[in-house]
């Protein structure tokens, strides 16, 4: 599986504030570094509600990180529905 960009996105702001995926997920309430690493990933997606909080952690700009998970959200879609439409054809 490909990494989307988000995914890249979010392991970059991570690392470049220094943060572990332990204390990233620990300071946003999350029982399981695991969570972290998926997003990362690319094999989920931070939950909507928590962009603020990670945009605060990783010292980023909301809307930044707000247009990057919508473009990479919007592309992921793009693709899926591409897949289940070729067999219109």
């Amino acid at each position: 599986m490909n990494q989307s960009t988000l995914a890249q996105y979010l392991k970059k702001c991570r690392e470049k504030v220094g943060y572990s995926q332990t204390q990233v997920s620990s300071k946003l309430g999350y029982t399981s570094p695991q969570f972290i690493s998926n997003w990362e990933r690319g094999l989920s997606h931070p939950p909507v509600k928590s962009l603020s909080k990670i945009a605060k952690l990783y010292k980023i700009k909301g809307p930044e990180l707000k247009e990057v998970f919508i473009k990479s959200y919007m592309k992921e879609v793009e693709q899926g529905l591409r897949q289940q439409m070729k067999s219109l054809n």
